[in-house]
């Protein structure tokens, strides 16, 4: 599948999972791509939103089976870390 139809899905896919799971409604212009990749016929990508809710959406199509999965995250806590010299 090429990145254009596999990010249309994608942004689709995550606006069904947050209309239905959440008070708040989006469109798939609140949907944005953080990371992306294509190996051979699999597809996966990265999404968030434009909530502040520190949700995060991981889609792979697998192209052997014509099958797309999501997997969805919460981020927890961003703070920076000092690295040694």
């Amino acid at each position: 599948m090429d990145n254009g139809k596999f990010i249309e899905i994608c942004k689709n896919e995550v606006v069904k999972y947050t209309n239905d799971h959440l008070d708040k409604q989006i469109s798939s212009d609140d949907v944005y791509v953080v990371w992306l990749t294509k190996a051979l016929q699999n597809n996966k990508a990265l999404l968030s939103t434009t909530l502040l809710d520190g949700m995060y959406y991981e889609l792979t199509y697998n192209g052997d089976k014509n099958e797309l999965y999501i997997d969805v995250y919460k981020r927890l806590e961003n703070k920076e870390l000092t690295l040694g010299d």
